[in-house]
């Protein structure tokens, strides 16, 4: 049995029907940027997370450089975030010249609060939360911190739509919350997309401005902006899958119970639920010492798996300007080698579930 990490397909033929009429309802229509479609979405997803407004947006990191942008936050300012996130992360915070300033994660892969407060100097402007894998972050402590420090709070959510701490989702806690419609994300589209959620009308004033060229009115140029608008067909069939988000939230949990009940190998670790947090299971991470050996016994048994992620971003070329060096940020360099996803996706039958389950637990 041929088992990849992660079927776009399966999720594609979940709604079949569905979303061809929806495609060939956009192409049909001969209005395929900022038309109904979008505007739809951007009303139908704000109602989905509890936010005000919603911006659709090309992709997520245009969401997160966009963010600190709309901000003000600039040349000077400081950001702290996560040392384990994507790199796309970081990049929203640097494009814009700001300097990224990194902490430790928690035992849930998340943002450690406790280690956040002494980052902070007179140049922190933000705190950037990343959700990572899918579980909500341990938001009220740093919501604390942020109105202690005057900071703006920005949020990650490209991996966690539809996940909440304590009942409220993620994206909502600060100023920004920023999401990827990357196709294989649990919200997913059919090529690049993104959007932020906010609270505050201007804020989502000024990114529709941003998006478009810097133009509120055609033509007329507010700001230096960029070209980043989510087209009509994307957004078409993420308002299609999005009707179906509680199901297939729904349906990944339950891979991710019988993971976590029916894995049983000393040499994995498996992950910690937050206590008040839901986790959506972008995806499901296990850690291993061993890991190279265990990749290569689950490659034989054609299982396949995915780090996520193998280089750290203080470690990365692209940031070698900021003076890292190994052993700096050590939980995360160890995280770095130690993690590997396994197969998790939408229409994962139960055999190949088991077939996973069999094959870890006799590695």
């Amino acid at each position: 049995m041929k088992i990849m990490p992660n079927r776009m397909d399966r999720g594609f033929f979940q709604y079949q029907d569905e979303f061809e009429n929806k495609a060939l309802e956009v192409l049909r229509s001969g209005w395929y940027v900022l038309g109904k479609e979008v505007s739809s979405f951007e009303e139908e997803f704000a109602a989905y997370t509890g936010a005000k407004y919603c911006v659709g947006l090309a992709s997520g990191l245009d969401a997160l450089w966009l963010a600190f942008r709309v901000l003000g936050i600039g040349e000077g300012d400081e950001v702290i975030v996560q040392g384990n996130t994507y790199i796309a992360s970081v990049m929203g915070i640097t494009i814009n010249g700001a300097t990224p300033i990194f902490v430790e994660p928690d035992d849930y892969y998340q943002i450690d609060p406790a280690k956040i407060e002494e980052k902070i100097t007179d140049k922190t402007k933000a705190i950037l939360v990343v959700h990572l894998y899918g579980q909500a972050s341990n938001m009220e402590p740093i919501v604390s911190l942020c109105k202690k420090y005057h900071l703006r709070l920005v949020e990650d959510c490209a991996q966690s739509h539809g996940a909440c701490y304590r009942g409220q989702m993620t994206g909502t806690f600060g100023d920004i919350g920023c999401f990827s419609f990357y196709p294989s994300k649990n919200l997913g589209a059919f090529g690049d997309g993104g959007a932020i959620v906010t609270n505050d009308e201007n804020i989502a004033k000024d990114m529709k401005i941003y998006r478009n060229y810097g133009s509120e009115k055609r033509y007329y140029n507010k700001v230096v902006g960029t070209n980043s608008r989510l087209d009509e067909l994307q957004a078409g069939l993420l308002r299609v899958r999005l009707s179906h988000m509680d199901e297939l939230t729904a349906e990944k949990q339950a891979i991710g119970a019988r993971y976590l009940a029916e894995l049983h190998n000393d040499k994995i670790t498996l992950p910690k639920l937050l206590d008040g947090a839901t986790h959506v299971y972008h995806q499901f991470v296990i850690r291993c010492k061993d890991r190279d050996r265990l990749i290569a016994y689950l490659n034989e048994k054609e299982i396949g798996t995915i780090i996520h992620y193998p280089i750290p971003p203080h470690l990365a070329e692209a940031y070698r300007y900021l003076g890292f060096r190994e052993g700096d940020f050590p939980i995360t360099e160890t995280l770095a080698n130690e993690v590997l996803s396994i197969p998790m996706y939408n229409g994962m039958t139960k055999e190949e579930q088991d077939y996973v389950i069999d094959a870890i637990n006799a590695f």
